[in-house]
């Protein structure tokens, strides 16, 4: 069970009981007391208020409420998006994601929800719109390289090997930013340009100037200079 699954329902079972045992806790999960302390450690930090002590039992203090309306709209505005724009591993998961917020909802919001009018239609989308979206996720992961054949805008064509480092999704289309190692720089790459994918057994490593975070800065840099140079002189 993945940890973000077992947190999920320690809040769930102890908002059902009045107090619970770690011991009934780690049975339930199928896990040691010890992981179930650490959880509830974990829960207290990020604010969830629990109360009671290892040996005694915990409860969820009665004050504990759910997200306003907005927020869970939001939440599921966004599983919504997933489920219908991105790959098939992450739309299950979009979904699984639903039904934990609908099971925590009072009948009154799940209704709401159920009627909400916040839709993300994805009928008009075809499969080369997200074709390699999940390889490319699990390259990104894994950190390995990457090969394929590129046609660009001008439709030239091109062999590329590259080191994937994120997606981004525009509304329109899904771009891969990568280091590209023919042109020793940068890249984006539209996913429906994207032919013969072949993620490689090969890996890369997080080398300075090359990583996601050396691509952000360096386009906040350009964001920057072109806003410098459109104000207004005095």
């Amino acid at each position: 069970m993945r940890r973000a699954d077992r947190l999920f329902r320690i809040v769930q079972r102890l908002r059902r009981r009045d107090a619970t045992t770690a011991r009934q806790l780690a049975e339930a999960l199928e896990v040691s007391e010890r992981t179930v302390y650490r959880d509830i450690r974990d829960l207290l930090v990020s604010g969830v208020p629990i109360r009671g002590e290892a040996g005694v039992g915990y409860a969820l203090d009665r004050s504990y409420e759910l997200p306003p309306q907005e927020e869970i709209e939001a939440l599921v505005l966004g599983a919504r998006i997933v489920r219908a724009w991105a790959d098939k591993k992450l739309a299950r998961a979009a979904e699984e994601a639903l039904q934990k917020i609908e099971t925590v909802l009072p009948p009154k919001l799940k209704s709401r929800l159920a009627d909400s009018a916040l839709m993300a239609p994805g009928f008009h989308l075809s499969e080369r719109f997200r074709s390699g979206l999940e390889d490319f996720r699990r390259a990104i992961r894994e950190h390995r390289k990457a090969r394929f054949h590129y046609v660009d805008k001008a439709q030239a064509g091109s062999e590329r090997v590259v080191h994937p480092l994120g997606l981004a999704y525009w509304g329109h289309t899904w771009t891969l930013t990568a280091w590209c190692e023919m042109r020793s720089a940068f890249r984006n790459f539209r996913l429906d340009r994207i032919d013969g994918l072949q993620i490689l057994e090969d890996r890369f490593e997080d080398e300075p100037g090359r990583t996601l975070a050396d691509f952000l800065a360096l386009v906040a840099a350009e964001e920057r200079a072109v806003a410098s140079s459109a104000a207004p002189r005095r």
